[in-house]
Formats: C-alpha cells, sequence, structure tokens
C-alpha cells in the first residue's frame, strides 16, 4: 500500500502538484457570483443540525434527482442549490418571498 507521502506527490520535479479543481488565475479579479457555485472547490465552511426527518428528506431528493432525472449531486450541492433558489427568490419578491413567509410563521 502507499504511503501518504506517495499519493499527495507532485507529478513531475519541476511542476506543482495537479489538482482536481485548479485555482483561477490569480490576474483574474474574482467578481461576486450570484449563481449556485457547482463543482468548484469550497473555502467556507459552515455547520448545519438537521432534525433524523429533515436529512432523510434531503437524502430522498438526492436519490430522486438521481433515480428520475440522472443528476447524481452530493448533498453539499444539493443544499447550495437550493440555497441559491431561496436567496434569488428573496432578493427579487422581498416580502412576498416563501422565505419571509416561512420565518414569520
Amino acid at each position: 500500500m502507499p504511503a501518504a507521502d506517495d499519493l499527495f506527490r507532485p507529478t513531475s520535479e519541476a511542476g506543482p502538484a495537479v489538482r482536481a479543481v485548479p485555482d483561477p488565475p490569480a490576474d483574474v479579479p474574482e467578481k461576486p457570483q450570484k449563481g449556485p457555485s457547482g463543482r468548484v472547490r469550497h473555502d467556507e465552511k459552515i455547520t448545519v443540525y438537521v432534525t433524523s426527518t429533515e436529512l432523510m428528506e434531503l437524502e430522498r431528493a438526492r436519490l430522486t434527482l438521481r433515480g428520475e432525472h440522472g443528476l447524481a449531486v452530493d448533498r453539499g450541492r444539493l443544499v447550495r442549490e437550493a440555497l441559491h433558489l431561496v436567496l434569488a427568490e428573496l432578493e427579487t419578491e422581498g416580502e412576498g418571498s416563501a422565505l419571509v413567509r416561512r420565518l414569520r410563521e
């Protein structure tokens, strides 16, 4: 079995290690992103506690997306997409958004 140093070594003596998701070029300024981030490297992390029922609903949605729609997504991506939809609606609908209505309940 290879050691961790062998698995995470540079691919050549002159070049850096190959990354699954490359960093953006340094000369390109980052602009605020309105859409969901999708499959990119995420530098920030939050912890959200959910009930067992909510977790089962999330898993059921993930399996439905995979089984019925052919979309293999992980829970993180599913949550980021849902968050994007809710925040976009809040921005456009304001008081009439589902988020405002539900938080007032």
